[in-house]
């Protein structure tokens, strides 16, 4: 199959992200599709990249099923036969679900992105030049772009609705979601967990 750059449906569209397409599905469900679309420095580049949505969706599901009964998830069908879209789909907009979609209840997104580091790169390698820190974790002095760190670090960061997503401190967690919530989406991301 080729690359999919764009996804059309008969479906009421809620929301174009740079690489996710989010429609309304019936009873309050959203239905997502995860594109081939690339983007980089927070623009969308013309040539996607073929499979890499079906990657990227297989990845989410792969951790939806990890972490099944230790974290509720809205995950309700990710077969397109499956899903009760109340529409009908033509073959070809089937297969573009196929393996790139997953229907879900709606839920309350939590305004924080949970990170771990193993390797001081992107905008940690940009926050540990200008403070000698990642998110609030003092590092060595003299590290290296691309060096591994001395343990994986939780380095989580807000969601921003345009731009860069800024990286924040786990006491900046505390302050956005609560103390409780902050310490078991750390303690969930590092795999420290308690059955």
């Amino acid at each position: 199959m080729d690359a999919v750059h764009d996804v059309e449906l008969p479906l009421k569209k809620l929301n174009s992200g740079k690489v996710r397409e989010i429609y309304e599905a019936p009873d309050g469900q959203i239905l997502i599709v995860t594109t081939d679309r690339l983007s980089a420095f927070d623009v969308i580049l013309n040539d996607p990249i073929p499979g890499r949505g079906e990657v990227l969706n297989r990845m989410s599901l792969f951790w939806f099923k990890y972490f099944e009964g230790k974290v509720r998830h809205a995950v309700v069908e990710s077969e397109p036969e499956a899903m009760n879209l109340g529409v009908e789909l033509t073959g070809q907009q089937t297969e573009i679900l196929r393996g790139r979609s997953v229907l879900m209840k709606k839920a309350e997104m939590l305004p924080v992105e949970c990170i771990v580091r193993g390797y001081l790169a992107g905008s940690g390698f940009k926050d540990y030049r200008k403070t000698g820190a990642v998110c609030g974790h003092q590092l060595p002095v003299g590290m290296n772009k691309a060096e591994k760190l001395p343990a994986p670090l939780y380095t989580p960061s807000t969601k921003a609705e345009e731009g860069h997503d800024e990286n924040i401190t786990f006491e900046q967690t505390v302050d956005l979601v609560g103390m409780e919530t902050a310490e078991k989406l750390r303690d969930l991301s590092l795999g420290i967990y308690s059955e």
